[in-house]
């Protein structure tokens, strides 16, 4: 297969009259993701009202990893589901991240 196949940030795109697309840096990836989760945690809680919070974002070889750690009271929001859906959204702002490319 040749290079520009196999690696997503060479692919051809018609839209742009360029052979080769840009895509993202994996940095870029990162801080999309942990912005969005972070943005939504924020969403849901006051900042004073969480007492910790971990967004873990790696991107490898095309492969995004979200894990969230949130220390939170319970209060009328469940702090697992929060950062389960912090982890969701992180996903959903880097597919948009590449949406937005293609």
């Amino acid at each position: 297969m040749p290079p520009e196949e196999s690696d997503p940030a060479r692919q051809s795109s018609p839209a742009d009259g360029n052979d080769e697309t840009e895509w993202p840096d994996d940095e870029t990836v990162v801080e999309t993701a942990s912005d969005a989760a972070e943005g939504l945690v924020f969403d849901r809680y006051k900042q004073s009202e969480v007492r910790d919070l971990d967004v873990t974002v790696t991107f490898e070889g095309g492969r995004l990893e979200v894990d969230v750690y949130l220390h939170a009271p319970e209060s009328t929001v469940d702090p697992e589901r929060v950062a389960d859906d912090a982890a969701l959204a992180a996903q959903t702002a880097v597919d948009e991240l590449f949406e937005d490319r293609s």
